[in-house]
């Protein structure tokens, strides 16, 4: 079974749990990694003892997007007559 995350990494973040997150693309949700694995043993009542592998493929990297600052610009209104336009 091949899923695709998202996943973002932070070391400046404010708190350690935001440092690392794994989301799902579309929903960006975080992935229940129990449910997955139960959902491949079959969802039978019982308890397991399971091997999980993973297996990281790199897909694509995008570097962060410095934030953007704001210009503020005057605003300039042109009143000028048609006749002044013309030569």
């Amino acid at each position: 079974m091949t899923k695709h995350y998202i996943l973002s990494i932070n070391p400046n973040a404010e708190y350690e749990w935001e440092q690392y997150t794994l989301r799902e693309p579309i929903t960006s949700g975080r992935p229940d990694f129990a449910k997955l694995i139960a959902e491949a043993v079959g969802d039978e009542t019982g308890s397991y003892l399971v091997a999980v592998n993973i297996e990281v493929k790199v897909l694509e990297k995008t570097s962060p997007q410095p934030p953007q600052i704001p210009i503020d610009m005057p605003t300039v209104s042109v009143n000028a007559q048609r006749s002044e336009l013309v030569a």
